[in-house]
C-alpha cells in the first residue's frame, strides 16, 4: 500500500513539473541519448561507472563525449548530458567558456543536466570557485574538499521518495561518498532547488576538516534552468552497488519523463552499507592489500580481497580486473565473486573473457554464476 502511494506521489511530481518545462523537442520514440563528458579533470572511474550506470537502463544509449564533441555540436545529438567525479576546476579549464555557454544554453533550451561530485560543485554559484552557476547552491568549507570518504548514510526528502520510489519505504540508505562538495543555497541567485535526499553522515577524517559540516546537508538536489533541468549529486550511486540506477532516474528527472523500471536485480538497497567510513589507518592498511595484489602468495590475496570487501573499498575496483587473470585458479574465482558483489559492469567484458579461457572446471562453474549475477543487472 505505501508502496503504491508514493508511486503515485511520483507520478503527481512530473506532472505538476510538466506545467513549467519544455519537453526536448527531438526526443526520439526509442531511445534516450546520454552524453557523459570524458575531459581531463574527469576521474577515469567515474566516468566509467556513469556509463555503465546508464546502460541499467533499456531505453537509453550512452557515449562519452569530450570538448572537441561540444565544440563541434554533439549536444545537439543528447538529450542529456553528465558531469562526472574528478575535479570541478580542471573540468571547468578543459570545457573552456564556450564550451559551457553551450551546455548553458542546451539545458535552458530543455536538455537535462546530472553533476556527479565534482560535477555538481561545477554546476554551483560559488564565489571564488571556478563554476557555472546553474544549480543555485553554493559549495561552504571549500578548504576543507579534501575531507574523506566512504560509504555514507542519507534520508530521503518526500520529493525523493516520490522520485525514488523503489527504496522509499527505508528510514536510512547508504551510498559511496568521496570528498563531496556541501552546499547551502547561493545568496542572491535566483535559482533555487528541490531538496531529494539529505546527508546524514559527519565525514571529517582526513584533512583536518570539522566535524557537523557535512551531516543534514543537501545530497541530491534538482532545479529549473530555463526549459531544462538540472540535478546534482553529491555523492557517487554510479559508484554504488545496488543504488546504480539512481543515476538513469535522475537523468529522467532531468528530462521531465516517467520514471522507468530496471532489473529487480539492479536493485539492492542492501548491497551496500552500514556506514563506513574509511580511517588514516584504514587507508594505509588498504595501500598495503593493493601491494599484496603484486607480490602476495594467492592465500594473501584472497584475504587482502576478503578485507577490502568488508570494509567496502572505493579504490580497490581499478586493482582487481588483473587477477580475473591471475596465475591462481582460487584467486580468480574471488575476483569474480567480488566484481560481481560490487557489480561492476565495466568489467562485464573481463568476466566473460575469464570465464570463456577458465580450464578449471569448477572453477569455470562458479565463475559462470558471477557472470550471469553480473549480466542480470541489466536484465540480460
Amino acid at each position: 500500500m505505501i508502496q503504491r502511494l508514493y508511486i503515485i506521489a511520483a507520478i503527481l511530481l512530473v506532472l505538476s513539473f510538466a506545467q513549467c518545462t519544455t519537453p526536448v523537442s527531438n526526443q526520439p520514440t526509442k531511445h534516450i541519448n546520454v552524453g557523459v563528458f570524458d575531459g581531463h579533470g574527469g576521474a577515469q572511474t567515474c566516468i566509467w561507472e556513469a556509463e555503465a550506470a546508464i546502460t541499467l537502463d533499456p531505453e537509453m544509449r550512452v557515449r562519452t563525449i569530450t570538448t572537441a564533441d561540444i565544440a563541434s555540436g554533439a549536444l545537439d545529438t543528447l538529450h542529456a548530458i553528465i558531469i562526472p567525479g574528478g575535479g570541478g576546476s580542471r573540468q571547468y579549464l578543459n570545457l573552456g567558456a564556450e564550451n559551457m555557454r553551450r551546455i548553458r544554453d542546451f539545458v535552458a533550451n530543455g536538455g537535462g543536466a546530472v553533476g556527479i561530485c565534482a560535477g555538481a560543485y561545477l554546476f554551483s554559484n560559488t564565489p571564488d570557485y571556478s563554476c557555472m552557476a546553474v544549480n543555485g547552491a553554493k559549495a561552504i568549507d571549500i578548504e576543507h574538499d579534501n575531507r574523506g570518504h566512504g560509504v555514507a548514510k542519507f534520508t530521503l526528502t518526500e520529493a525523493g521518495r516520490a522520485l525514488f520510489p523503489e527504496v522509499a519505504d527505508r528510514d536510512t540508505l547508504h551510498v559511496m561518498y568521496y570528498e563531496g562538495p556541501v552546499f547551502v543555497p547561493a545568496e542572491g541567485d535566483s535559482l533555487t532547488y528541490t531538496e531529494f535526499a539529505i546527508m546524514q553522515s559527519d565525514v571529517h577524517e582526513e584533512g583536518n576538516a570539522p566535524s557537523n559540516m557535512t551531516n543534514n546537508r543537501p545530497f541530491f538536489i534538482g532545479n529549473m534552468f530555463g526549459k531544462g533541468r538540472v540535478f546534482s549529486s553529491i555523492a557517487h550511486p554510479e559508484g554504488t552497488p545496488g543504488m546504480m540506477w539512481l543515476i538513469p532516474r535522475m537523468v529522467r528527472w532531468t528530462l521531465n519523463m516517467p520514471l522507468g523500471a530496471y532489473a529487480q536485480t539492479a536493485i539492492a538497497p542492501d548491497a551496500c552499507g552500514p556506514e563506513m567510513l574509511m580511517s588514516v589507518a584504514d587507508l594505509r592498511y588498504e595501500s598495503s592489500c593493493f601491494r599484496t595484489f603484486l607480490y602476495g602468495s594467492s592465500e594473501e590475496k584472497i584475504a587482502a580481497l576478503d578485507w577490502l570487501h568488508q570494509h567496502q573499498s572505493w579504490d580497490a575496483k581499478r586493482w582487481v580486473q588483473g587477477l580475473l587473470f591471475d596465475g591462481s585458479p582460487e584467486v580468480r574465482l574471488r575476483a569474480a565473486q567480488y566484481i560481481a558483489d560490487i557489480a561492476y559492469l565495466r568489467y562485464l567484458p573481463d568476466m566473460r573473457a575469464a570465464c570463456a579461457a577458465e580450464q578449471d572446471t569448477e572453477v569455470k562453474k562458479q565463475m559462470q554464476q558471477h557472470l550471469r549475477r553480473l549480466e542480470a543487472l541489466r536484465g540480460e
